[in-house]
């Protein structure tokens, strides 16, 4: 059995709200290397994105040092078409960082869709095997009547034919049971064509190390993992949990259980230090299979909520983003979708009217600008948005989306690296001044979710509006 380690990436994003700084990563990663880890996961689109908007660090800068200092294979995790963001990027721009990747020393690159629309990943696979670089093709899972073993069985063999190099199947909100996986696993290994198979599974139900158990048996060959005291609750099974079962179950292991417990204790003296949680093991909820809300976005919602005032509305406004997502086809509680379902839920329920107000981003979704849908919106929805057949988009999406490195390189001038314009790519320059000069604090005009649903309780004349949520942009108009 083969571990990836997601310490340093997915797991302090999941409990610490992703706020693990390089300076703190840096002294461990002799021991992370002795561990034995198969691959070491190092970042990701909110570990990019929170370098750049709240540790004013250059993300570039910390995965250069991760490669240099690691003698582990580096893993890099990308949003196929989106990249770091939430915006469809052009072809141009995903295979410039493929290669600025590649050129770091990212030995791995982990693609995947949030909609599971394989054609988002056509540039990342095939720039990304030009640049050297192993490609991980990921599949993420939910639940709905049209996410069956078969559905993901043909998302399988879609993969493959990209020319993957690994194929993984994503549970970020833990949904996943033992009962599914011993249908689903074996549906997956026999259209993966002998391909290695991967595990990436959140704790949030509390089953997770049961379903890890099942995908072993079935003959998955890697598992992705988070050190003690970062396993657990909203992040992955603990490396010394899955290790030991695997042990039970007669696989043979390479992990070095003295190093596992020398960086345990390393973690455990960090979150003492930064007064940072530690993961508990979640109990069971039932209604996380109804809603499918992670818990991170749960927590964020109910301080903006309290915010307002209603914070008594939560269990009503989980149950609506439940009709919600029914209504939208089924689209996976994952950024930016979530964000985008939980405030259409919201909005429907303070505004006691559905679909009254419909954002820019969910009619954007509903007519195909970010991919494929599992299934037709309801016709309650189509109506209340008035979809014209010419908004329909079918193509790819990287296709109607323009070029963008002449344009920057015309505006930024003909000497700018490769990096610098990438990161140009993704953000405004005002939030890239502070990777210069950390002294200026860094401003954002957007308005919070609570603030705008108060303005449209208070009056029915909003015309456009933009409101930040998790980390989102959604526009909202008349």
């Amino acid at each position: 059995m083969r571990f990836v380690d997601l310490t340093l990436r997915d797991a302090h994003q999941c409990l610490w709200s992703t706020r693990m700084t390089s300076a703190m990563m840096s002294p461990i990663l002799g021991t992370l290397d002795r561990v034995g880890y198969d691959v070491i996961n190092v970042m990701g689109g909110a570990v990019f994105d929170v370098c750049v908007r709240f540790l004013h660090e250059n993300p570039w800068r910390r995965l250069q040092m991760l490669c240099e200092r690691l003698q582990t294979p580096v893993d890099a995790l990308t949003r196929g078409q989106s990249l770091y963001t939430f915006e469809l990027f052009p072809d141009d721009i995903v295979e410039l960082n493929s290669r600025v990747l590649a050129r770091l020393g990212v030995k791995v690159l982990t693609v995947y869709d949030a909609l599971n629309d394989n054609r988002n990943l056509e540039s990342s696979v095939r720039s990304g095997k030009e640049a050297g670089m192993k490609v991980n093709g990921w599949m993420t899972y939910t639940l709905s009547p049209v996410h069956t073993d078969g559905y993901y069985a043909e998302r399988t063999r879609e993969l493959v034919a990209l020319g993957v190099d690994y194929l993984c199947v994503k549970d970020p909100t833990g949904l996943l049971t033992p009962e599914r996986g011993r249908t689903l696993f074996p549906a997956v290994v026999a259209a993966g064509g002998g391909i290695p198979l991967q595990l990436h599974s959140h704790c949030q139900s509390g089953l997770a190390p049961e379903v890890y158990t099942e995908a072993m048996r079935a003959g998955f060959e890697y598992a992705y993992t988070a050190l003690e005291p970062l396993g657990n609750g909203a992040s992955l099974p603990t490396t010394q949990e899955i290790h030991r079962r695997a042990l039970a179950l007669g696989l043979r292991s390479s992990l070095d259980e003295e190093a596992m417990a020398e960086a345990s204790r390393y973690f455990e003296w960090l979150t003492v230090r930064e007064a940072k949680p530690r993961g508990e093991v979640a109990r069971y909820d039932p209604a996380l299979y109804e809603h499918q809300v992670p818990g991170g976005m749960i927590s964020n919602l109910r301080t903006q909520l309290d915010a307002m005032g209603i914070a008594h509305r939560l269990p009503e406004i989980l149950e609506e983003a439940a009709r919600v997502r029914r209504d939208l086809g089924y689209p996976i509680l994952v950024s930016p979708f979530a964000q985008f379902i939980i405030t259409q839920a919201v909005l429907n329920v303070v505004q006691g009217e559905r679909f009254r107000t419909i954002p820019d981003e969910v009619r954007k979704y509903a007519c195909g600008y970010y991919g494929r849908l599992a299934a037709e919106p309801s016709p309650e929805f189509l109506e209340r948005a008035r979809i014209r057949p010419e908004e329909r988009v079918t193509e790819r999406p990287g296709e109607h989306v323009a070029p963008a490195i002449p344009g920057l390189r015309a505006r930024l001038g003909q000497g700018v690296g490769d990096e610098d314009l990438l990161l140009h790519a993704f953000y405004d320059a005002k939030l890239l001044a502070p990777l210069r000069d950390p002294t200026p604090e860094c401003r954002t005009s957007t308005t919070p979710l609570h603030e705008l649903v108060g303005w449209l309780m208070e009056r029915r004349d909003i015309q456009r509006a933009r409101i930040r949520f998790a980390g989102t942009d959604i526009t909202v108009a008349a």
